[in-house]
């Protein structure tokens, strides 16, 4: 079974390409680029494999929250794909395949990210049986917000501490900052969460996979007529 996986939602490309147990990880900071060089990647890395697109048996997405431009170049790439090649979409949280970057940590998890405008995209886990659980849904919250709803003696990683770690460090006693190097996707964790789900028959289809996106009044279409 051949699955590839993709997150365009951050600053960075995160691709992953499963072969049974192998995992093939491959992930470059493109900015606002991902329009102009996600396909060429795509291409050039399954090149690299000797593998072709119809070899493919599941495609999997991160599904937000994060940059709408990102998020659109990303799901309309996987969709085209799925679509042409006939194949099955496994959708995935951007914040759960970051949350498992503290996989080991034993603390509670929240993954907060840089939602703009002084707001933030978040998320909390916790370890049950070994493995980390979600215990929340998907937030958009203001800072004095995310305070509130996330408590003390947690562990915090995404790039929302690039913006709010002061303001964190005065208000979370006992709070745990992972660094830099944990605050965005992982393409290792997305394809485990994608085999996952693949097992689960958790699967979507072309017509059907949504993005997450929690800034609703930003992403409606009006007619102009």
């Amino acid at each position: 079974m051949k699955v590839l996986g993709i997150d365009t939602s951050t600053k960075f490309l995160c691709l992953g390409l499963a072969d049974k147990t192998r995992f093939y990880e491959y992930r470059i900071e493109l900015g606002r680029r991902h329009s102009a060089l996600l396909v060429p990647t795509i291409k050039r890395t399954l090149e690299a494999l000797g593998w072709s697109a119809k070899d493919l048996d599941y495609f999997a997405v991160g599904l937000g929250p994060g940059s709408f431009t990102g998020l659109r170049v990303g799901l309309a790439t996987i969709k085209g794909l799925s679509w042409a090649y006939k194949k099955p979409i496994v959708g995935i949280s951007t914040l759960d395949i970051i949350a498992n970057n503290s996989r080991n940590r034993d603390k509670p998890v929240v993954v907060a990210l840089d939602a703009r405008r002084n707001l933030i995209y978040c998320s909390m886990y916790k370890k049950k049986g070994g493995a980390l659980r979600r215990i929340s849904r998907d937030y958009l919250l203001q800072k004095e917000e995310f305070i509130k709803r996330v408590g003390r003696n947690t562990l915090i990683l995404g790039d929302a501490l690039d913006l709010h770690r002061d303001f964190f460090l005065k208000h979370l006693n006992g709070t745990e900052f992972l660094d830099k190097d944990y605050w965005y996707p992982s393409a290792h964790n997305m394809l485990i969460l994608a085999l996952d789900k693949i097992k689960e028959k958790k699967i979507s289809s072309a017509f059907d996979i949504k993005p997450i996106y929690l800034y609703p009044k930003e992403c409606q279409i009006r007619s102009l007529g």
